[in-house]
């Protein structure tokens, strides 16, 4: 589910018109390549690619998400000036050996050339950044590039399919609440091949790894009790992908769960409300925000029960000058009930710093 406590802000802020509709429409069977592209009748969405990477025996994470945002004007304005989509990104590199998260973010209104997020196929850009797809509609291959010089990060990388689309919840119409409204609707890739080159302070190399992909858009928001979520990706070493998330209420009780468990080569197995127990360990608080995040956790889950820990502790992405929200989000190890490593993979935290305002 997750992400996207940026896009939430901007909603909250009035950028989205109450005109929109308040809900998706009734599940359609998903289409590729179509639905890779954007979809921008709707509200938000985004694009979310995380995963490891290593330049020899260095390991690294990475993110890069690219978020569309409806402004709500209406589709007959005339002028070009008039900002119909906002696009922004957001990409990081937890590099594990320095100990520190290089991190930069963007922000445009679509058009003029500089920021677009097309239909029918992934094809998003923002200046320089971009995410485009091909591969028709089988597997997927996806070019991704990003950099900043202010943070001293570059990345040219390739990722590519090696299993099918995974669909999340209900053929792709995942539930994120208590509420039928409450859903969005969502698929991953797991287990992409990551090939390309890392660049840190001006020193190049190339890198290899594995990645994960998720895409979703809804017209929906968070349940009013709702302050933030835990959520977890992971790429087991066997070829399994686990996705497990929970929706929390301020006092930190679950308002919501799910999940899905596929093994490879097996169908998908989605995870009910219930079935989903997120249980806090050890914590690490920031001396920027003063938030206090779990970066260890026991999850269990019906594929399941696994213990989570964070690569690296200072993982927190802070975009209060762009979008006004703290989160966390970073690399970690996902290990078995015997303290076995059984696979890697990305945990993002919101609402820890402050209740997300919708």
């Amino acid at each position: 589910m997750h992400r996207r406590s940026i896009v939430l802000s901007l909603l909250g802020s009035g950028l989205a018109a109450a005109t929109l509709p308040a809900r998706p429409e009734p599940a359609a069977a998903l289409r590729f390549p179509f639905d890779h592209g954007a979809h921008p009748q709707t509200r938000i969405e985004w694009w979310y690619a995380t995963g490891a990477m290593q330049a020899d025996t260095r390991l690294f994470g990475f993110q890069i998400t690219f978020f569309r945002a409806a402004t709500g004007i209406a589709s007959d304005n005339p002028s070009r000036f008039a900002a119909r989509q906002i696009v922004f990104a957001h990409a990081a590199i937890s590099d594990l050996a320095e100990r520190r998260l290089r991190h930069d973010a963007r922000i445009a209104r679509s058009g003029f050339g500089v920021a677009s997020a097309a239909t029918g196929d992934a094809a998003v850009k923002l200046g320089d950044w971009t995410l485009m797809r091909d591969g028709g509609a089988a597997m997927s291959r996806y070019a991704v590039h990003a950099a900043s010089e202010r943070a001293g990060f570059a990345f040219d990388l390739v990722l590519q399919a090696t299993q099918p689309v995974l669909l999340q919840g209900v053929d792709g119409l995942s539930q994120k609440g208590p509420r039928p409204a409450q859903s969005s609707r969502y698929y991953s890739e797991p287990q992409l091949a990551v090939a390309g080159t890392l660049t840190l302070d001006r020193q190049t190399a190339a890198v290899l790894g594995r990645a994960w992909l998720d895409h979703e858009w809804s017209d929906s928001i968070l349940d009013p009790q709702a302050v933030g979520w835990d959520w977890i990706g992971i790429n087991l070493d066997d070829g399994s992908a686990l996705t497990a998330f929970r929706i929390r209420r301020r006092d930190g009780s679950a308002l919501h769960a799910g999940g899905s468990f596929r093994g490879a080569g097996a169908a998908t197995r989605n995870f009910a409300p219930g079935e989903v127990v997120f249980e806090p360990g050890r914590r690490w608080t920031s001396a920027r925000s003063k938030a206090s995040y779990p970066v260890e956790w026991t999850i269990a889950t019906p594929a399941g029960r696994f213990a989570l820990k964070a690569l690296l502790d200072d993982q927190e992405l802070d975009s209060r000058a762009s979008t006004g929200s703290i989160y966390w989000e970073g690399l970690s190890e996902l290990f078995d009930a015997g303290g076995a490593r059984v696979g890697r993979g990305y945990l993002e935290m919101t609402g820890y710093a402050a209740p997300l305002t919708l």
